[in-house]
């Protein structure tokens, strides 16, 4: 039975409040308008950016709030003018998108601080309108970074919605989507490293771990890790391995 247009019921992790538990509610959302789309989050992380602005750090508070950026699912409708992509594809929410129109997309060097669509944490409600899309009981839920995963339904700029090959494991690629593209880009994107180069990487997480991955893709000769923990050093030996 198709919900396309209606608003959805389903369960989200709700922050009311800076560093409070979060609460599991039962919340509305509503149907996608124009250049929108809405996705089943089926799978999503905790990075350590949620923390942060869930313990309120550095920022205006902005409560209550859905966090959650890092994550996979499948797209449940689409809202006018959406023509990339339609129910039923498999997609990554992004945090920092691309209206492929502005002067930042169009350039290699900074096509990810889009004038439309760069990451903004501050912002909690949708660009076509002004409004949010949640709400429990008519009370407005403010989204994060255009995403907010710790929903079971999500509503999404297009330009923040990357689609993927049906066929990979959607609980493997969620990171992708945030720590994964982080290291990897750090690496090519930002450090470029030539070919024959040694690069040291601090911290073996999952971005170190992308990092190192990068640099490897780049031709790096030695990888240097470093981290306090020794136990991410069988993990990044493991990636070593497995890229022989």
């Amino acid at each position: 039975m198709s919900t396309a247009g209606q608003v959805i019921r389903c369960k989200a992790a709700v922050a009311w409040e800076a560093g409070k538990p979060l609460s599991i509610e039962t919340i509305e959302v509503a149907p996608p308008q124009k250049h929108e789309v809405r996705i089943k989050i089926l799978f999503t992380a905790l990075c350590h950016t949620d923390i942060y602005y869930w313990e309120c750090k550095g920022y205006t508070p902005l409560f209550p709030r859905i966090l959650g950026h890092e994550a996979s699912g499948i797209v449940e409708s689409v809202g006018e003018g959406v023509t990339d992509l339609q129910p039923g594809d498999h997609v990554l929410p992004i945090f920092t998108g691309e209206c492929k129109e502005c002067k930042h997309c169009l350039s290699e060097e900074s096509n990810n601080m889009c004038d439309l669509l760069r990451i903004n944490c501050d912002r909690g409600v949708m660009l076509a309108d002004g409004k949010t899309r949640f709400s429990i009981n008519g009370q407005p839920i403010y989204h994060f970074v255009g995403t907010s995963t710790f929903s079971q339904y999500t509503v999404v700029h297009v330009g923040q919605v990357a689609k993927i090959n049906p066929n990979a494991p959607l609980d493997k690629v969620c990171p992708i989507s945030c720590g994964i593209c982080t290291g990897f880009g750090a690496t090519v994107n930002v450090a470029k490293p030539k070919k024959g180069q040694t690069v040291a990487i601090f911290g073996l997480g999952a971005v170190g771990l992308a990092a190192a991955e990068g640099a490897r893709v780049c031709g790096a000769s030695r990888i240097i890790a470093v981290d306090l923990n020794p136990k991410r050093f069988e993990e990044g030996s493991i990636l070593a391995l497995q890229n022989l």
